[in-house]
């Protein structure tokens, strides 16, 4: 991870870089939240009868911990959309935010289970009975899948901005409701957020069969399978990052030795950085990981301008702990070619993550397998677009070997 002085200077320089946006006029202008209740109050008037059991409007601050009920009780199996308009800073100063689609999760009674939709907007069935509860994410993480946040309400103190939501429950199928009040809308916001949310739904879910997301950061549009690219017309997971993150998992049981091998092949056409990736306002970057049973992941990566070889803890707080980042390739060589990496797992474990260990740890032991397969994709502080393809994932211990992808 950077020294403090080098996270300074990148940080002086992303807020410099800001500034000479907002003088010039250029920062992206915030989502007009007046416009966006004005145009869905006027849908709704108009709407037919019959479509819609109940509403709710929220305005929701950026510093509001989570949890925030709406008014809204959901029998099992009732369908209900959002609709959200606003953004949330992170750090104003350098003009880092989250939109509604990474920062809004929401649950279905006290005990249901934390969810967020894939755009600013979602539809979905209660899997069970209760009020349709909302919270804000960044800059916290779940500790748990029925909302336990992982650090204490006192770290949203220091965010911006909020976001204004309407819940609808409807009378039948949601995608009946939405095409009927689709009917009805005038050119302006909630017909944009009506298109697109049909949209959404028509094109179903996007991650490759037998990968999932990682459930506490949320579903995403990322990863998607692609037959016939590789060189040898072999089947390859594409990335497409814009503004957005998403961790996709294979699950895998496969024993660490000090044989343990994994190769790849990758495609990258884009990185999502243009600065050294180890500072919290730059942690932009698209990676294979590797998640082991002691909870840790490494995880490698193209770098924009660190050396191959270089290691580090990530940068960000809720991730510091579990994920070390190592570069296997640096720089713009090479990018949108078809690129073969293959590793010691077992010694790339004991160099970057061990050996680290074990200095505050002297009888810290290594892991005995691995237990996921990961794809990472970030570009959410800087909101550049990252683009890349995988291939050719095998996992080896001298004569067995087993193919993720």
């Amino acid at each position: 991870m950077a020294q403090p002085l080098v996270e300074l200077g990148i940080a002086a320089r992303l807020a410099a870089a800001a500034t000479l946006r907002r003088w010039r006029g250029g920062l992206e202008p915030e989502p007009d939240r007046h416009a966006f209740r004005r145009d869905f109050e006027a849908l709704l008037e108009a709407a037919p009868d019959g479509l819609i059991r109940e509403t709710a409007w929220l305005d929701m601050p950026a510093d509001e911990p989570p949890w925030v009920g709406s008014g809204l009780q959901l029998e099992p199996g009732e369908s209900a959309t959002w609709f959200a308009c606003g953004r949330v800073y992170v750090a104003r100063a350098l003009d880092i935010w989250a939109p509604p689609s990474l920062q809004l999760w929401a649950r279905v009674g006290e005990q249901g289970r934390v969810f967020s939709g894939t755009r600013d907007h979602h539809t979905f069935s209660a899997a069970a009975g209760g009020e349709l509860s909302f919270g804000n994410y960044f800059p916290n993480d779940w500790a748990t899948r029925d909302g336990e946040t992982l650090r204490g309400s006192d770290v949203y103190a220091g965010a911006a901005g909020g976001m204004t939501i309407l819940a609808i429950v409807w009378r039948g199928e949601a995608s009946k409701g939405l095409r009927a009040i689709a009917d009805t809308a005038g050119p302006g916001v909630a017909r944009a957020a009506l298109s697109s949310e049909r949209e959404r739904l028509r094109q179903g879910r996007t991650a490759p069969e037998g990968w999932h997301y990682l459930w506490h950061l949320g579903e995403a549009e990322i990863f998607r399978p692609r037959e016939g690219v590789t060189p040898t017309g072999g089947p390859a997971v594409t990335c497409h990052t814009h503004r957005d993150v998403g961790i996709l998992q294979h699950d895998v049981d496969f024993a660490l030795t000090p044989e343990t091998r994994i190769a790849w092949q990758w495609k990258v056409d884009e990185l999502p950085s243009r600065l050294r990736e180890d500072t919290t306002p730059t942690h932009d970057y698209l990676s294979l990981a590797v998640e082991f049973d002691d909870g840790l992941d490494l995880s490698y990566y193209w770098s924009a301008t660190l050396a191959p070889e270089t290691f580090y803890a990530c940068p960000l707080d809720n991730w510091k702990d579990k994920e070390t980042h190592l570069v296997v390739r640096s720089g713009h060589e090479g990018l949108s070619r078809w690129q073969r990496e293959d590793r010691n797992l077992y010694a790339d474990y004991r160099r970057a993550i061990h050996e680290r260990a074990t200095r505050a740890h002297a009888d810290a032991a290594m892991p005995a397998r691995v237990v996921r397969v990961w794809f990472i994709a970030v570009s959410l502080f800087q909101r550049n677009t990252g683009r890349c393809e995988y291939a050719g994932i095998r996992l080896s211990n001298g004569d067995e070997t087993i193919a993720v992808l």
